[in-house]
This record gives structure tokens, C-alpha cells and sequence, in this order.
């Protein structure tokens, strides 16, 4: 019995009969921003553009149809580091297109629209087409968000957490393992909620809050959240506030205007990604502690600083791992 089903049987057998979703019926065709994708069978050589869509498939148990992983943040989670040894990872960030096709992928799942939009990085969706094979964008990345307007896209609607259930029951529909699928997200749903009411249960007074992923230099405007991306899905969440009003995904604020609202706690993203000077959380947290204006804000003094993996800050599996972490800081505050 090939791997997938039996992980597939495995995951079927543990849940209740009225909890079976249908088996895929192919031609299976889904709309994917925008763009329909019919697939003839469940893909069996798969490449990944994006650490959240290669954990995705990981966490429903599709690891051995994966061929390539690339774009990758974090260590891989500990529960797959010994699955992700055995998969050749084509390059730390952007994968050239070459690479990616020179594994014959018959399905390339990507996390950033950036990657195989219209000035695809990779390479366009329309290459990709020409080859038959299909790309799929997380719905996270394209719904509800221009991704032709900012460094890393604008928000057109405020993210919502509907999109990451999207994208896993897709995935597992287009690979035939929904129960998989529909069980993840119940625990996912859980968690969120158990997140939720251990905020609610250590009420304070508001807690403000600043997101900083990365900085092109140490000493310069930073990469923050803005108000209607994930980190701010996180914040609202819990009743916190975002005190950057942008709508861009990840807007480059001055740290004057961020020391003038004096955020209650400043979260910093951790990554093995040295693309930029500032990816080195600990560059991050020397430059608050010796800069004259940010050492000054309160967050700094009082050290109420969360160290979060970038990936956590994603529209990704790790998303509740990271709302979990935050709602642990509130209890601090």
C-alpha cells in the first residue's frame, strides 16, 4: 500500500464514522485566485515554493509526495525533522525555475503570490502552465489583497483565519485525504479557542503591541505588521492592538513614530534567514537596547519583548503555535 493511503487509513481509522468526509471524485477542478486548476489524480510528485505550504502537506501526511522544498524561515518543526531530512531542499529562499522544474513536479504549491505572480520570481504561473503544471497560491496570499501595491502586498480586507481552512481542506481535497483535512483544522479551531479564553481569563488594561520582521539595515526603517495582515489577526484576536495603521502587508515604519505610541510589548521575528542585516533576532534586540530613541520605550525597558518565529507570524500551521505564544504574554503584562 503506497505511503499516503496508509497514512491517509491510519488518520480514518482514529476518527468518528459521522466525521468521514467524501472521497475526491476526479477530474477534480478548484478555483485558485482566480484561476481554475483541474487535476486528473492526486499529484505524486509535488514541489514546494513557501515553509507554510510544505508544513501544510506535512501535517496532513503528503511528505512522501513531496520531491523539493524552498523559501524557508525556520527550522522545520521538530515532528518532521526527520520526514524533511529526506526531501532535497532546493534552495533556503527563492528556488530558481530550473531547479523546480527539473524535479518534474506534477503540483507546485507556493506561500507567496510574489513567487509565481505576473513578475514571478520563480517564474509566472503561465510557465509553469505551459509545462501542465499546475501552481496554487495560498488563498491567504491573493484574497483580499493586491499584491502589485508594496514591497510584500496591501490588504484589501482584513486577513481572515477562513483562508488557512481553505487552503487545507484544498490541499486535502486535491490529494484525496479531506478527513485528514477536516481533522486538522478541528484541532486548529480548538486551539484557537483555548487561546482565546486564556487571554480573556488574565484581562488587563489594553495591550498595544508592534510586530518587526526584518529591516533592509539594522539602522533603518523597519518592516512591521500592518493593521489587517496576520500579526494583526492575532492581535485582534486577543483583544490587543496594533499601533501601526497601514493596510500594507508589511509597511516600513519610521522608530520615531513607533516610540511615540510606546507599544506595551514588541514582538521580534526569529529566522534562519540572513537575507537582511536585521533577520538576526539577535542584531534585533542589541539595536533596541543601544538605539537613543528606542530604548527609551517602555517595552524595551521593561524587556516585554516576545521572540516569535517568523513563520508563526504567516498564515500557517505554526499561526496558533504563535497566537498560543502571545496569549501567554499577555498574562505577563
Amino acid at each position: 500500500m503506497p505511503l499516503r493511503r496508509l497514512a491517509a487509513l491510519l488518520v480514518t481509522l482514529t476518527l468518528p464514522t459521522a466525521a468521514l468526509a467524501a472521497s475526491t471524485v476526479y477530474p477534480l477542478t478548484v478555483d485558485n485566485c482566480g484561476e481554475p486548476l483541474t487535476f486528473t489524480h492526486a499529484p505524486q510528485k509535488t514541489v514546494t515554493i513557501g515553509q507554510a505550504a510544505t508544513e501544510m502537506l506535512y501535517a496532513l501526511g503528503l511528505g512522501p509526495n513531496i520531491v523539493g522544498t524552498s523559501l524557508w524561515f525556520n527550522p522545520v518543526l521538530p515532528q518532521y525533522q526527520t520526514l524533511n531530512n529526506g526531501i532535497e531542499r532546493l534552495a533556503d529562499n527563492a528556488p530558481s525555475f530550473e531547479s523546480v522544474i527539473g524535479k518534474r513536479p506534477d503540483f507546485v504549491p507556493v506561500q507567496f503570490e510574489w513567487m509565481v505572480g505576473p513578475q514571478g520570481a520563480v517564474g509566472t504561473r503561465e510557465q509553469f502552465r505551459d509545462l501542465g503544471i499546475p501552481t496554487y497560491i495560498l488563498p491567504s496570499d491573493c484574497e483580499g489583497k493586491n499584491n502589485r501595491v508594496g514591497a510584500d502586498g496591501t490588504r484589501l480586507e482584513a486577513f481572515r483565519i477562513d483562508t488557512l481552512y481553505k487552503s487545507l481542506r484544498q490541499l486535502a481535497q486535491i490529494f484525496d485525504v479531506q478527513d485528514r483535512g477536516e481533522h486538522l483544522i478541528t484541532g486548529y479551531q480548538t486551539r484557537l479557542a483555548q487561546a482565546v479564553t486564556q487571554a480573556k481569563a488574565h484581562a488587563n488594561p489594553p495591550v498595544s503591541a508592534v510586530f518587526w520582521f526584518s529591516s533592509p539595515d539594522i539602522n533603518v526603517d523597519p518592516y512591521v505588521a500592518g493593521r489587517k495582515g496576520i500579526p494583526n489577526f492575532m492581535l485582534d484576536t486577543l483583544g490587543m492592538r496594533n499601533v501601526i495603521d497601514s493596510d500594507e502587508e508589511w509597511p516600513t515604519v519610521g522608530w520615531e513614530t513607533i516610540a511615540k505610541a510606546n507599544p506595551t510589548v514588541l514582538v521580534i521575528a526569529r529566522m534562519d534567514r540572513r537575507r537582511f542585516p536585521a533577520d538576526d533576532h539577535e542584531k534585533k534586540l542589541a539595536f533596541l537596547r543601544s538605539d537613543p530613541v528606542t530604548r527609551n520605550m517602555d517595552a524595551v525597558k521593561n524587556n516585554r519583548i516576545v521572540l516569535m518565529d517568523a513563520s508563526a507570524m504567516e498564515s500557517s500551521v505554526r499561526l496558533f503555535d504563535g497566537i498560543e505564544q502571545l496569549a501567554q504574554a499577555t498574562q505577563a503584562q
